[in-house]
């Protein structure tokens, strides 16, 4: 091998390697803060303790309401929840918006069906017009995550609602 090519091939293999370092995995988490309109629900999930496992393998699919459908619940709802000593109410209310698995829209797309989330009881999604999670209209669809996906809701959805 002459020099001109070592040098060649030694740039490109340095190349790589800073290119390959400088893109970051982007899970569940990480993808919800970037957006900047989950602020509630990051902090939700921070003060449940879920970051660990919504940082895991997965894959997972979260239907995530925004700052905005937090806003829509009722007076001193959040930060009820986000007392320490209704922890596992809070566990309950975010787990009810995770499904096992990763589920993009065309997989449901014309199909109305019951899901069972991470809570332990079960969704209704209509995709039959658009989407929706039980009363939840899902707003953008499809948000990709290195561990599953996220569709954003319009509002935060309730386990025995």
């Amino acid at each position: 091998m002459n020099f001109r090519k070592l040098v060649l091939t030694t740039a490109t293999a340095a190349a790589m390697t800073l290119s390959a370092a400088a893109v970051q995995a982007k899970d569940i988490v990480d993808t919800a803060m970037g957006a900047g309109s989950f602020g509630t629900l990051v902090a939700a999930v921070k003060a449940a303790g879920l970051v660990d496992t919504l940082k895991g393998d997965g894959p997972f699919t979260v239907f995530a309401p925004t700052d905005e459908a937090f806003k829509a619940l009722p007076a001193g709802t959040v930060e009820d929840l986000l007392k320490p000593e209704n922890k596992d109410k809070l566990v309950q209310v975010l787990t009810y918006h995770v499904i096992p698995g990763k589920v993009m829209s065309s997989d449901i797309a014309g199909k109305m069906m019951s899901v069972k989330t991470v809570e332990g009881s079960e969704v209704k999604i209509d995709a039959t017009s658009g989407v929706t999670i039980n009363e939840a209209k899902v707003t953008q669809a499809d948000v990709a995550a290195d561990n599953g996906v996220i569709h954003v809701i319009d509002k935060v959805i309730l386990p025995g609602s």
